[in-house]
């Protein structure tokens, strides 16, 4: 009796040891940044176009370089003829500003090891990419299920256990030309050729935010 005892504590043991190391390795945050999009509006990235964004997030981190992060966000990207210098875009005289939804997975790489171990303050840049899809919503489309494809850069550090801040810049290129409202099909009723957008160049937009996230290092029995 006393053997199937100290057999079942040892085994109740064990597995509060591997659920403690799963939830070292569990995360989660969100955070506030902006969205900027280039397309045929505005070709290059144009400061002037920032739009408000927030997402928030789950990251598994996975071994101490590589994690796995699925994520949510939202915000607007908006755009104006008026402000190029492109004679054919000042004639245009178009403007937009779209309402931008995403769900994303991706890969992170972090360039140092990230330990989730005690007295041990982390840090590390890293880079990562991924797929999703997202839905846009302005005032020509209102579609949804387009591919979105994240790649890049950010920083996280550990600023007091279990809390750590981060920034990232991120840009989603698409299968999309319509994130502008301009296609290979012209907008509103106009059949003018400068109404339409180029159908070698899909938009893009990029989100750039500072975020906040929790590891769980310790969990808790009832």
């Amino acid at each position: 009796m006393r053997h199937r005892i100290k057999m079942a504590w040892l085994v109740i043991a064990g597995l509060f040891i591997n659920l403690t190391t799963l939830a070292q390795k569990a995360e989660i945050g969100g955070g506030l940044g902006g969205m900027l999009y280039k397309g045929d509006v505005s070709p290059s990235l144009n400061p002037r176009f920032y739009m408000p964004a927030a997402n928030m997030f789950f990251r598994y981190n996975a071994t101490r370089s590589v994690s796995f992060r699925g994520g949510l966000a939202i915000g607007g990207i908006k755009g104006e003829d008026r402000v190029s210098r492109d004679p054919l875009q000042l004639a245009r005289d178009y403007s937009f500003n779209s309402r931008v939804s995403e769900a994303t997975i991706d890969i992170q790489y972090n360039f140092f090891s990230y330990k989730p171990q005690p007295k041990v303050r982390n840090w590390t840049p890293y880079v990562f990419g991924g797929i999703g899809l997202f839905s846009v919503r302005n005032s020509v489309v209102r579609a949804r299920g387009y591919m979105t494809f994240p790649i890049g850069v950010g920083v996280k550090y550990e600023i007091k256990r279990p809390w750590s801040i981060g920034a990232e810049f991120g840009t989603r290129f698409t299968n999309s030309d319509y994130l502008d409202g301009l296609g290979d099909v012209t907008y509103g009723v106009t059949t003018a050729k400068n109404a339409q957008g180029n159908p070698a160049l899909r938009d893009s937009y990029t989100y750039t935010g500072i975020m906040v996230s929790y590891t769980f290092y310790k969990i808790f029995c009832p």
